[in-house]
């Protein structure tokens, strides 16, 4: 598949604003170190489950100190249930010494400081630029969102990286971090992988993977 829908990319940022006017991100945080934090426990794992984990992770270590000096151990039993938790421990752990010793304990505020953090590449950089900062310094490519541009004709990419050059070469700036999050409402929604509700879908008319309705067929 190639890019082939781009004359409707502007009613489909329209239909998607009018849809979900007040997308926001699904993690549950209340500050910088909370978000990044989530962020990097988010991949391979659903939001539901990261949010049911967090509240433990941020009493047991409530700042970017703490986490700092966690036992790994007793780390990987709090995010057991996040997925890939030994990598993602020695992740958690290794952020936070690093902006301890190199960033005075404060969270970075720019891409390439905080790509230099371990467990933080692009897609979570680019989340805590987005969401804390309201900067908008790249398009967040999920499951939901590669796979909803892809049926909409807008990329035509695999990985995550390629989409999102895709993506953030025709979708106007001032809409990069609202695209994102609400493309992961549709896709929660409406466009659901395994069972797409086409027939109730806003973006039907301008979708080329649009399944026909029942009276056509």
């Amino acid at each position: 598949m190639t890019q082939t829908n781009l004359r409707n990319l502007p009613a489909i940022l329209n239909a998607l604003d009018d849809a979900y006017p007040d997308s926001e991100c699904a993690l549950h945080f209340n500050n910088v170190y909370e978000l990044i934090s989530a962020v990097i426990l988010s991949a391979q794992c659903t939001d539901k489950m990261v949010n049911q984990v967090t509240p433990t992770l941020f009493e047991r270590y409530p700042s970017v100190h703490d986490l700092a000096e966690a036992e790994l151990k007793e780390l990987e039993r709090i995010i057991y249930r996040t997925g890939f938790y030994r990598n993602k421990s020695k992740h958690l752990k290794g952020m936070a010494q690093k902006v301890v010793n190199q960033f005075n304990g404060e969270i970075p505020d720019n891409l390439p400081d905080l790509m230099s953090l371990p467990g933080v590449a692009r897609k979570t950089a680019n989340v805590v630029m987005n969401v804390w900062h309201n900067e908008a310094s790249g398009i967040v490519v999920d499951t939901h969102v590669g796979r909803i541009s892809r049926l909409l004709g807008l990329a035509s990419g695999k990985s995550a990286d390629k989409i999102a050059s895709e993506l953030e070469a025709v979708v106007p700036r001032e809409h990069w971090i609202r695209f994102s999050m609400q493309l992961i409402d549709h896709g929660r929604a409406v466009c659901i992988a395994r069972r797409p509700q086409c027939a109730e879908c806003q973006l039907r008319s301008l979708c080329p993977s649009a399944l026909p309705s029942e009276d056509t067929l």
